[in-house]
This record gives C-alpha cells, structure tokens and sequence, in this order.
C-alpha cells in the first residue's frame, strides 16, 4: 500500500531532524545542501529512517526543487498514519 504525505524542507539545517510540524505538514531538516539533488536524497533517507521503511520505498511525487514536496510512502498505511501523527507532534 502507499501513502502520500507532504513534508516541508529545510536544506542545509546544523542537523538532520525529522518532526515538527509547519504549516500543518511535517518539517524535515536535512544537512544536505539544496544543490545536484543532494538534499532529496537526504530527505528520503531521513523520512525511511523515521519511519522505518527502505530508502526505495519513499518517492518523491512533487517539488522536486521547492521546499514543500509530495512524498509516496510504499509501507503498511496505518503504520504509516500513526507514525506521521507522532512526528508532527
């Protein structure tokens, strides 16, 4: 099953961090630098890693160079819900 979720960005954070909650979609603080896709692929590292799926189970749908993106999660959908209810906080 997938699921999609919206997160927004923050490239080039002191930290990776996934949690918290802005504009009512989750926030996702990376290291990376938005420059040669390095920030996506720190995002889809960060989400799999918080909710605990692979790095080939997130995709991401939309805003490929924006800070809001669409993300497609390829996992069980009510784990995934209740998980992204914990890290919104």
């Amino acid at each position: 099953m997938t699921t999609d979720i919206d997160v927004h960005v923050r490239p080039g954070a002191k930290r990776t961090v996934v949690g918290g909650s802005h504009d009512g979609v989750l926030t996702v603080a990376v290291a990376a630098p938005p420059a040669d896709g390095q920030a996506n692929d720190a995002v889809r590292r960060a989400v799999a890693d918080a909710f605990g799926i692979r790095v080939s189970a997130v995709e991401i749908v939309r805003g490929h160079s924006s800070r809001r993106k669409q993300l497609r999660l390829d996992g069980d959908d009510t784990m995934i819900a209740a998980r992204l209810a914990e890290l919104r906080g």
